[in-house]
């Protein structure tokens, strides 16, 4: 465990110090954001022909497919990352503070990309203008994808909002240190700015912190997301309560496991151990394990309800998932990561930060492909077809799959370019382990005394 004390200087390394690495992860990124661009304009062109969607029923297929749980994926992983900051703020988990920024830019890249796929998906980007904002006082009554642009939008708002509101105070006090080319955005970001605010934005940020953790469960990710698919009696595999609460839970197992990655990713490239520390990721690992085990709880609920004595429709789509191996994989993913988180709790020794981002990566494999199937599956097995009729088929497209690395990329561009202009570890969080780390030395002297 390092013993260094955190600087000023370790988080503006990001910023004044640019690496042959960085070059070469801003290329890769590129080419995968650059790489969907291309089929997405060949989507354009040809129209949705090109996707694996097709006609919806037995004749057919499916029309909503891995845009559309890609995009319930980014939507979540979002919407967790700044209910984690909220609560870093609400609850004063200080222990936290270091890795509060990045959840909060995680959000703004996750609404991004949920965004970015509501626009592919209409096949017309135009009819972004002509079907929803030119028509809002009317379809934002009866429209879900309405509502889904309303409460992401909504929610993009008020979290760059959060963010602008702390970052004023890294910039006015690190001002000499930052790059004089970008000036012009750190004089907008700073705009009025004195000291005697400070007090008066802690105040505002606690608020909106308050205001996060109330929406999320009943109008974000535990409320509106799932709503669009939990009110559709037609739909068994979707109609019901349980969409609520496991939505919000998938939410935050995949936001704790962005967080993990992106701390890991950061710490490993600027040095950062002192700062971004093991306990971080000890923490952030027993969370996940308690909301991977909800997760799993809750697919036990649909399982359980769907197979014993259930209505021909329901028991249906309920053997259907429980049989397909997509989900077996998914399901075990979970599985074996809380095995593994609840063991490391057991055996400390068993940790470490390379199996705490494997843990990340298998959490957010096994949710996207989670969100994909019930999508997909929900479609295949409607009520109305309950007499065994054989279902359509849907295999996703190039240019489907390309969505996916394409939005990842996306993020990754995001987040190497941020880097570049703000620290993405808030000046309070070194502030607070300075003082800690001075608080530990006169412990120690007046014991040494």
């Amino acid at each position: 465990m390092s013993t260094k004390t955190p600087r000023k200087a370790d988080i503006l390394r990001p910023i004044q110090n640019t690496s042959t690495t960085y070059f070469v992860l801003v290329a890769v990124a590129g080419l995968a954001f650059a790489l969907f661009l291309v089929g997405w304009i060949y989507q354009l062109y040809q129209g949705m022909v090109v996707t694996g969607l097709s006609d919806w029923g037995t004749g057919g297929g499916v029309t909503w497919g891995v845009y559309i749980g890609a995009f319930i994926w980014w939507v979540g992983i979002a919407h967790g990352g700044i209910i984690l900051s909220a609560a870093v703020r609400l609850l004063g988990m200080e222990r936290y503070m270091p890795v509060a920024r990045l959840a909060e830019l995680l959000t703004l890249a996750g609404l991004s990309a949920a965004g970015f796929f509501i626009v592919v998906h209409l096949g017309r980007p135009d009819r972004m203008v002509t079907s929803v904002l030119g028509h809002y006082h009317i379809t934002v009554h009866a429209s879900p994808l309405v509502w889904d642009v309303t409460v992401i939008t909504a929610y993009f708002v008020l979290t760059a909002t959060y963010l602008a509101l702390t970052i004023r105070y890294d910039v006015s006090r690190l001002r000499d240190d930052l790059p004089d080319a970008l000036d012009p955005i750190y004089s907008l970001v700073t705009f009025g700015y004195t000291e005697e605010e400070d007090e008066v934005v802690q105040r505002m940020v606690w608020w909106l912190a308050l205001a996060i953790i109330i929406m999320a469960p009943l109008l974000l990710h535990g409320g509106v997301i799932p709503w669009l698919f939990a009110v559709i009696p037609a739909i068994p595999g979707w109609f019901g309560a349980v969409q609520g609460p496991q939505f919000l839970t998938i939410a935050l197992t995949s936001a704790i496991s962005g967080v993990i990655l992106l701390s890991f990713a950061f710490r490993r490239a600027y040095d950062w151990d002192h700062i971004i520390t093991d306990d971080i990721f000890r923490g952030l690992l027993l969370w996940l394990g308690f909301f991977s085990l909800l997760f799993l709880w809750l697919q036990l609920q649909q399982r359980v309800t769907g197979g014993f004595a259930a209505p021909t429709d329901v028991a249906q789509i309920s053997a259907a998932t429980l049989e397909h191996p997509i989900y077996i994989v998914s399901m075990g993913l979970v599985g074996v990561v809380l095995a593994f988180i609840f063991a490391q709790a057991i055996r400390p020794a068993l940790f470490t930060k390379g199996r705490a981002v494997v843990a990340g990566l298998a959490v957010l494999t096994a949710t996207l492909l989670e969100k994909i199937l019930f999508v997909v599956e929900g479609f295949m097995y409607p009520t109305f077809d309950i007499y065994g009729a054989t279902p359509g088929e849907y295999f996703p497209s190039f240019i489907e799959f390309a969505s996916i690395t394409g939005t990842i990329g996306m993020v990754m561009l995001f987040f190497l370019l941020v880097a570049k202009v703000i620290p993405v570890v808030e000046l309070h969080a070194i502030e607070h382990l300075q003082e800690r780390d001075h608080g530990h030395e006169r412990e120690q002297i007046t014991h040494d005394d």
